[in-house]
C-alpha cells in the first residue's frame, strides 16, 4: 500500500488488527511501527522476526522514502531529519496516535530524529542496534571484525571504516559483501531474507559519501528531548554498532524513562541472534505500563 506523505509516496504494510474482539467490547491494540535498516533495504528484513508479536500490537512496516517500494523524491531529502519528519507525518495522514516506535541500526537513527524533533508523539520508543552519533567507535569495529573474520577481515575493516571513510572502491565493496557481512551476526542469516529484500544502493551511497550524514550526525544534545519510555538493546558483540554506542544512548536519556538490555554472545541482530530473548525483552516492554 502507498500513502502520499510529505510530497512522495511511502510504502507500508500491516499486520494484525487494530481492533479485536474481546467479550462485550472491542479491544484496541497498540500501534508498533518498525522502521528498516539500511540505508537502501527495504521493510521485508524485518519479516517474519517480528510477526509474533502482532498478538499484542498492530505492526505497521514503513519503507523510508529512497528505500525499498517508497518513492525517491530529491536526494536532498535523504536526510534524517526528512526521514524522522516523514514518520510524524506518516501516523499524522493514517491517524495512527501515540505509536511505539521500534528501529533498529540505520532505523534507529531514523527513530532518534523523529523522537527528537517530535517528542511529545511516540508512546514508547525501541532503538535496537543503533548509534546517536556518526563514526563512534571506530577502532573497536575494526578490532571486532578482526575477532570475528580473521586478519584479512580486520584489514578490510580498517580501509573501509579509517582508511576511505565515505569513498570504498566496487572491489572493496564487493569484498565487504562476501567477507565481512556475513560477521554482523553469529546465527548466519536466512539467505532467502536476503532474495526478497529490495536492495537500493543509491541512497546508502549518498548518506555515506565522505561529507555525507552518516560520519557527521549528533542527536546527543537532543536527547533530553525524548519524553517516552524508550527501551535501549544491543549485542555485546556487535562490529557494527558496538555495546558502547547504545551504553552512552541509555546514559543520555532521562534516567526515568530508560531501560537498557545488553545481549550477551549477540551481535548487529538480536532478533537473529537470540530471538526469543528479543522477543520476550520487546514484548514485556510493549505490555509494561508508561
Amino acid at each position: 500500500m502507498h500513502v502520499s506523505v510529505n510530497g512522495v509516496r511511502l510504502f507500508f504494510d500491516v499486520e494484525g488488527a487494530k481492533l479485536v474482539p474481546d467479550g462485550p467490547i472491542m479491544r484496541e491494540k497498540p500501534t508498533l511501527l518498525l522502521l528498516h535498516g539500511g540505508p537502501g533495504f527495504d521493510h521485508s528484513i524485518y519479516k517474519p522476526a517480528y510477526s509474533p508479536l502482532s498478538d499484542i500490537a498492530q505492526i505497521v512496516y514503513l519503507d523510508h522514502r529512497g528505500n525499498g517500494r517508497s518513492e525517491d523524491g530529491p536526494r536532498e531529502g535523504w536526510t534524517l531529519a526528512q526521514w524522522g519528519d516523514d514518520v510524524h507525518a506518516f501516523c499524522e495522514v493514517l491517524g495512527i496516535t501515540e505509536p511505539i516506535v521500534l528501529g533498529a541500526s540505520f532505523g534507529g537513527m531514523v527513530a532518534l530524529a523523529y523522537a527528537t524533533r517530535h517528542p511529545n508523539h511516540a508512546s514508547k520508543l525501541v532503538l535496537v542496534s543503533t548509534a546517536a552519533a556518526g563514526d563512534e567507535y571506530l577502532e573497536r569495529r575494526v578490532e571486532l571484525f578482526e575477532r570475528f573474520g580473521g586478519p584479512e577481515v580486520g584489514a578490510l575493516a580498517r580501509r573501509r571504516l579509517l582508511e576511505q571513510r565515505g569513498h570504498p572502491d566496487q572491489t572493496s565493496v564487493e569484498a565487504w559483501a562476501r567477507l565481512a557481512m556475513p560477521h554482523y551476526t553469529r546465527v548466519p542469516r536466512d539467505p532467502d531474507m536476503g532474495r526478497r529484500a529490495i536492495n537500493r544502493p543509491p541512497v546508502l551511497q549518498w548518506f555515506t559519501r565522505p561529507d555525507g550524514e552518516s560520519h557527521n550526525y549528533n542527536f546527543f544534545p537532543d536527547l533530553d528531548r525524548i519524553q517516552c519510555p524508550t527501551l535501549v538493546l544491543g549485542g555485546e558483540d556487535d562490529p557494527m554498532h558496538p555495546i558502547e554506542s547504545q551504553a552512552d544512548i541509555a546514559a543520555a536519556l532521562p534516567p526515568h524513562l530508560v531501560r537498557f538490555e545488553r545481549f550477551a554472545d549477540c551481535r548487529h541482530a538480536c532478533i537473529q541472534d537470540a530471538p526469543e530473548r528479543t522477543l520476550a525483552t520487546i514484548r514485556n516492554f510493549i505490555l509494561r505500563p508508561k
